[in-house]
């Protein structure tokens, strides 16, 4: 009998309240029987309600962590998928605690690897435009939000030769298998570090493959994301010159 895949599910948190039982209360156990599931939930320092909810979620299966100060979207993601190698999981899923991508979309990113040759794929994400233009109105996307994503996809594509639908997308699949080296533990410790990791993964010839999923958005700061899309702009430049051998960088040797 062949023995079940280890698969975590981490769950970032920050001022997420009671909206982190929400989260997970969604996720499908019952539809992940084939893989050994444990689920990791980690707060980076909320000053709120949030770390009364998770001491709820304690059991056997479940592990917690708060960060003793807050390090930044990027810097918590590291020391989950630290924490998930070092336990030797083979998949890790990361879930937003505030409950825009959805739990249920696990077992289809689970699924995608049972129809390809796995040892391709670094990672699956989550596409909100994956159905084209009509189904991120229906999903109710901020204007402003989905006008910029477009925009710096079609530009990200445009210099990498690549077809992704969506470039800022926050619900990601990890094959643990290829992170073993650790190498994006010096990507950046912002939220940037989900367009780093994808421009590691072509860095580095690594498959990142795109499902299509629904999202909801509660209350959207502008200026945040206004930040965040500045950031991507010139990183994605940045990089350009890097992969073209113009500038050298540690962060993708």
């Amino acid at each position: 009998m062949n023995k079940k895949k280890k698969l975590l599910i981490f769950i970032l948190s920050y001022k997420a309240s009671h909206r982190i039982t929400e989260v997970y209360n969604k996720i499908p156990f019952d539809k992940l029987r084939k893989f050994d599931v444990n689920v990791l939930i980690s707060d980076d320092c909320s000053n709120d309600d949030t770390k009364t909810y998770i001491e709820k979620l304690k059991n056997k299966k479940n592990f917690i962590n708060i960060n003793k100060k807050n390090i930044g979207y990027g810097a918590h993601i590291k020391k989950c998928l630290n924490f998930a190698i070092k336990k030797k999981f083979d998949y890790s899923v990361m879930i937003h605690g505030d409950g825009q991508y959805s739990p249920r979309y696990i077992p289809k990113l689970m699924s995608f690897f049972a129809r390809n040759n796995v040892h391709s794929i670094a990672a699956v994400t989550g596409s909100r435009l994956f159905n084209g233009l009509a189904s991120v109105k229906k999903g109710n996307m901020p204007f402003y939000k989905m006008i910029g994503n477009i925009f710096l996809t079609k530009f990200f594509n445009f210099l990498f030769n690549t077809k992704f639908t969506d470039a800022h997308t926050g619900l990601w699949l990890y094959n643990l298998n290829f992170l073993k080296n650790k190498k994006y533990e010096s990507l950046a410790d912002n939220f940037n570090f989900d367009q780093e990791f994808r421009l590691l993964c072509i860095y580095k010839n690594m498959n990142v493959k795109e499902i299509y999923i629904k999202t909801k958005y509660g209350d959207e700061r502008s200026q945040l994301h206004i930040i965040y899309a500045i950031r991507f702009f010139f990183k994605t430049i940045l990089f350009f010159l890097i992969k073209k051998r113009f500038i050298k960088s540690k962060k993708f040797s």
